[in-house]
């Protein structure tokens, strides 16, 4: 199957030996390229599942926490996830902790 071009979505790509064309913007791209467009902007746990908002996760390892005296123990299940942009991806609120930001690579979908 060929996928659509990643700059302009249009569908009539056409395969040129080991590139893909586009020749409504004329943009090349490799196989690779169009796999990574396709996952861009999408979030993902520590097994390769995609995550949603709403999504309860599992915390897989203790996690410090900045002027907390304990951590956020490993298998903490938390609920309710917001996903939002930037190095911590995942926006929640943990009991006993409050309001906080993970990252989805020490989480896993519950």
């Amino acid at each position: 199957m060929i996928p659509p071009c990643p700059k302009c979505n249009s569908n009539f790509t056409y395969n040129n030996g080991s590139i893909f064309v586009c020749p409504e913007c004329f943009h090349e791209f490799s196989e690779e390229d169009a796999e990574a467009a396709a996952n861009e902007g999408k979030v993902f746990d520590s097994n390769g599942n995609e995550l949603q908002n709403g999504d309860s996760v599992i915390v897989i390892k203790d996690l410090p926490v900045k002027g907390a005296p304990k951590p956020v123990k490993a298998g903490t299940k938390v609920k309710n996830i917001r996903l939002v942009e930037g190095d911590h991806d995942i926006a929640c609120k943990i009991d006993g902790f409050g309001a906080m930001g993970l990252k989805s690579e020490f989480v896993r979908k519950a």
